[in-house]
C-alpha cells in the first residue's frame, strides 16, 4: 500500500557537536577555508522540530513509524522509488523488527527532514570533494542540510540500522503496553503478525497503539535475534505493485491542477549558444497555443494541452547561434588524448611500482569508453505552481532538498518558500539528480502566473542529458616468471565528474563552494572501481582530468561502468600472455577474497565454462562493488550483419544478507540487461555541439528478441547487506568483450562494442 506524501518528522535533536566547547571563530580557522566553513556549519547547534501530521486515529511512535486504530502500520521512506524496490525493502526491515503483519503495512514518502539525510550517498556522489573533513563532520553537514539522496546503491545500507531501531523501539513500547494490561514483565512478551503475545494471550497492535508511546525505552534497544517468523529474507510482494498495475499510481505527468497549462521546451546547444530566432506566427496557428516564453538558453511553447505545446514548439522552429570552438566527437577524443598525454594525479598506490617496471617487458593495452545516455522511460517532467510568493513543485527527483534549493535560486526566493512533492520515478539511473526541469518550470510559473507542467520530449531528454563521461585508459602490467602480476598501472583520462556533480548540485551550499575552491587533487569519483581487487604487490592508479566541453553526471554504477571494463578486459589479456586459462588466472590472483572467488566458480559451474578456449564464445568477468560481489559469464558472437549478439548471461551474486530475494533478483536481472545495452549501444557521438541521438531507435538498444537467456544465482550470506541496484552493470561489458575475443579471435577495446571499433 502506498499512501500520499507527508511532511517528514524527527524527534527534537541537536546537530553533532552540540555542547562542544568550541567557538564559532575557532571553527573558522585552520584546515583551509573549505574545511573551516564545513566544520563551523556542521557543528553549530540546531534543533529539529517534529513535523509529521497525524490523521485521526493514528499514533506516532517515532520518526519512521505510526500505527492507526485500524492496525495499519505506516512506514516513512525517505528514498525515491524509481523501480529499485525501496518502497518495499525499507518497510520490510522495520516491519520485521516490529513483528508486523505484512498485509497491514503501508508506505509514505518522507519529505525533507535532517533525520532522513543520506550521508552515505553524499560520500558516494561527492567523493573527494570533502576529503579533508573527518567523516563525522561530513555526516553532520549532510544532516544539517537535510540532504536526502537516492544514489549509489545506498538505501538499504544507509537505513537498515535506523529502521531496525525504530521497529525495535515500537515493539518494546507495544510489549510494555500489553504487559501493563496483563500484569506481566514486558520482556516475557513477543510480537508476531501484528499481535503482542504472552503465552496464549494476545492483543492486536491497534488495541495498544494509543497507549504505547508512554512507555520508557531501554538502552540499548533489544533487536530481534530469533530466526523464526521473520519477514527479512522473504520474497514479499511489492507494496507499490498494485497501484502501478491498476494505474492508480501517480507519476509526475499525472499531476493536474486547476487552471494548469502545459509547456514544451527546446534548449540551446552546448557551449556559447544563444537563441537567434523563432517563428511566432507559425506557432500561433496551432490550436490550443497560448504563449511563447524565451529565456537565456531556451524557448518554451505553452498551450492548453501537451500535444499542442509540442506542435507549437515544432512550429516555432527555434534557431540558435553557436560561437567558439565546436564540440564534436573528434574534439572529445582529442581532449581525452591530450589529458592522458599530460600530468595526472595519483589517486591510489601500493608498493613501489618504479623498480618493478624499470627495464621490464610490460604488457600494455589502451581502452576507450564513449558517452553513455540514461534513456529512462520517463523524460524530465516538473509541475510548478507559484502563489503568494510560495512555490510548489511536483517532480521525480532523487534529491528533493537540492531540487528545492535549485528552484529557489532560480526565482530568487527563500528555500523555505518552496515545497517539493517527490513523485514516483519512471526509471532514472541517476538522471533525476538533475534539476533543470524544476528550475525551468518555476520560471515558467512566474512568467505565466498560473500552474504549468513542463515535459521534455524524448529528443530533448537525450540531447541534453548529463551523460556518463567518456574515458580513455592506458594500462600496463608486468608478469612474473610464473605468470603472476607483479606490477599494475592504470592511467585514466576522464572528466572530473565528481567535482562537476558537487559544483552543480551543491551550488547553493557555501561549504561545498569553499571546498571546491581549494586546489584540486584529482577526482576519485572519475576513477572509482579502478583500484584492483586482485593481489598485486605494486600498483598505481592515476586520474588525468579531461575538459571535454560536455556536462557529465552520475550514471548507473558511475565510473565503475568503464573502470571494470578496463580492468577485466586487461586481466583477460594478461591471462592470455601468461598462457593461463582466464578463470583460474583470476582466482589465483584474488588471494584471500573467498566471496568473489566463490562467485567466479559458481558462475563458471552454472554456465558450463569451457576454459575460454578459441571458438567457445565464452567470456568471464567479475567485480566487487559497494560491499557486494558478482561474477558474470557471457556467451556472445558476431552476427552476419556484423552486429554483436549476446546469447546467454550467467551471474553469481553475493550481496550479503538479502532483505527481499525477489527484489535482489529483479535488480540483478535488470542491471545485466542495462549493462548489456550499454555494452552494445546506449551511447552517443556529438556533432556541432549537439548529441547525435534523437530517438531511442538511434541508441541501438537491444529489443526483447535480443535479450539473452539469463541465469542469476544468489549466494546465501550472513554478511551485512551490500549494494544491489548498480551491482550487475559493470561486469557485463567486459564479460561480453572477453566472449567476443574467444568467438572471433579479435579484441574489442572500445565501448560500445562494435565491429571496427577496436
Amino acid at each position: 500500500m502506498v499512501t500520499p506524501p507527508f511532511a517528514g518528522y524527527s524527534s527534537a535533536m541537536a546537530a553533532r557537536g552540540e555542547g562542544s566547547n568550541v567557538s564559532r571563530r575557532g571553527l573558522l580557522v585552520g584546515g583551509g577555508a573549505g574545511v573551516g566553513l564545513l566544520v563551523a556549519w556542521a557543528l553549530w547547534p540546531r534543533g529539529y522540530a517534529p513535523n509529521l501530521p497525524l490523521a485521526k486515529g493514528e499514533t506516532l511512535f517515532n520518526a519512521w513509524l505510526k500505527i492507526g486504530e485500524d492496525g495499519t502500520v505506516t512506514v516513512a521512506v525517505p528514498q525515491a522509488e524509481h523501480g529499485q524496490g525501496v518502497y518495499t525493502a525499507l518497510p520490510q526491515i522495520l516491519a520485521d523488527e516490529l513483528g508486523a503483519d505484512w498485509r497491514t503495512v503501508a508506505v509514505q514518502p518522507a519529505l525533507l527532514n535532517p533525520l532522513y539525510a543520506n550521508p552515505r550517498a553524499a560520500d558516494t556522489l561527492f567523493t573527494g570533494v570533502f576529503d579533508a573533513v573527518p567523516p563525522p563532520l561530513r555526516e553532520a553537514h549532510a544532516r544539517r542540510g537535510a540532504l536526502l539522496l537516492t544514489a549509489g546503491s545506498t538505501s538499504v545500507r544507509m537505513f537498515e540500522a535506523p529502521l531496525r531501531a525504530a521497529g525495535a523501539a515500537a515493539r518494546v513500547l507495544l510489549c510494555q503496553a500489553a504487559a501493563k494490561r496483563w500484569g506481566v514483565d514486558w520482556r516475557a512478551c513477543a510480537t508476531e503478525a501484528g499481535f503482542v503475545t504472552h503465552g496464549k494471550r494476545r492483543l492486536r497492535f491497534a488495541e495498544l497503539a494509543a497507549a504505547a508511546p508512554g512507555g520508557t525505552l531501554p538502552d540499548p534497544l533489544p533487536l530481534r535475534a530469533d530466526d523464526t517468523n521473520r519477514l527479512t529474507g522473504q520474497s514479499l510482494p511489492r507494496l507499490d505493485a498494485p497501484a502501478k498495475i491498476d494505474g492508480s499510481a501517480n507519476f509526475a505527468g499525472d499531476i493536474r491542477l486547476p487552471d494548469m497549462v502545459f509547456a514544451a521546451i527546446r534548449q540551446a546547444p552546448l557551449g556559447d549558444a544563444r537563441l537567434l530566432s523563432v517563428d511566432r506566427a507559425a506557432a500561433a496557428k496551432v490550436r490550443g497555443m497560448l504563449s511563447v516564453v524565451t529565456n537565456d538558453g531556451w524557448v518554451a511553447a505553452v498551450a492548453s494541452n501537451g500535444w499542442a505545446a509540442d506542435r507549437a514548439l515544432d512550429a516555432l522552429a527555434p534557431r540558435f547561434t553557436i560561437r567558439g570552438t565546436p564540440i564534436n566527437s573528434d574534439s572529445i577524443d582529442a581532449a581525452l588524448d591530450a589529458a592522458l598525454a599530460g600530468d595526472g594525479t595519483r589517486i591510489w598506490a601500493q608498493g613501489d611500482l618504479a623498480p618493478v617496471f624499470k627495464g621490464a617487458r610490460l604488457v600494455t593495452a589502451e581502452y576507450r569508453a564513449g558517452l553513455a545516455v540514461h534513456a529512462a522511460i520517463e523524460t524530465m517532467t516538473a509541475t510548478a505552481r507559484l502563489e503568494d510568493g510560495r512555490l510548489e513543485l511536483w517532480l521525480p527527483t532523487q534529491a528533493p532538498g537540492l531540487a528545492r534549493a535549485a528552484a529557489a535560486a532560480a526565482l530568487g526566493i527563500a528555500e523555505a518558500a518552496v515545497t517539493v512533492y517527490p513523485m514516483l520515478i519512471g526509471g532514472s539511473f541517476g538522471a533525476n539528480l538533475d534539476h533543470r526541469a524544476a528550475q525551468q518550470a518555476a520560471v515558467l510559473a512566474r512568467v505565466l502566473k498560473r500552474p504549468v507542467q513542463l515535459t521534455w520530449s524524448r529528443r530533448e531528454d537525450l540531447q541534453h542529458d548529463r551523460y556518463r563521461p567518456p574515458a580513455l585508459a592506458r594500462m600496463a602490467a608486468r608478469l612474473g616468471a610464473n605468470g603472476q602480476i607483479l606490477g599494475w598501472q592504470a592511467r585514466i583520462a576522464a572528466p572530473a565528474t565528481g567535482r562537476e556533480l558537487a559544483a552543480r548540485l551543491l551550488d547553493t551550499d557555501a561549504a561545498a563552494r569553499a571546498a571546491l575552491a581549494l586546489p584540486a587533487t584529482g577526482d576519485r569519483y572519475a576513477v572509482a572501481g579502478a583500484r584492483p581487487f586482485y593481489r598485486i604487490p605494486a600498483y598505481a592508479i592515476d586520474h588525468h582530468p579531461a575538459d571535454i566541453g560536455v556536462p557529465t553526471g552520475h550514471w548507473r554504477s558511475g565510473a565503475h561502468s568503464y573502470t571494470a571494463f578496463f580492468t577485466e578486459c586487461f586481466i583477460d589479456e594478461l591471462a592470455h600472455v601468461a598462457g593461463t586459462e582466464a578463470l583460474s588466472f583470476r582466482i589465483a590472483m584474488l588471494g584471500g577474497d573467498a566471496r568473489l572467488a566463490r562467485c567466479l566458480s559458481t558462475a563458471a559451474a552454472l554456465g558450463g565454462w569451457e576454459g575460454g578456449v578459441p571458438g567457445s564464445g565464452q567470456g568471464i568477468a567479475c567485480h566487487s562493488f559497494r560491499g557486494s560481489h558478482i561474477a558474470v559469464l557471457a556467451e556472445a558472437h558476431i552476427d552476419d550483419d556484423r552486429t554483436v549478439a549476446v546469447d546467454r548471461i550467467v551471474a553469481a551474486v553475493d550481496c550479503g544478507r538479502q532483505i527481499n530475494p525477489d527484489l535482489v533478483r529483479q535488480q540483478i536481472e535488470g542491471g545485466l540487461i542495462f549493462g548489456m545495452a550499454a555494452a552494445i549501444g546506449g551511447a552517443t557521438g556529438f556533432s556541432e555541439n549537439r548529441a547525435d541521438v534523437r530517438t531511442l531507435r538511434d541508441l541501438g538498444l537491444p529489443r526483447l528478441a535480443d535479450t539473452p537467456d539469463i541465469t542469476v544465482e544468489l549466494i546465501s550470506s550472513e554478511a551485512d547487506p551490500g549494494g544491489v541496484s548498480e551491482l550487475a552493470v559493470p561486469a557485463v561489458a567486459p564479460a561480453i568483450a572477453n566472449a567476443l575475443q574467444t568467438s572471433t579471435g579479435y579484441r574489442l577495446r572500445s565501448l560500445p562494442l562494435t565491429v571496427g571499433n577496436s
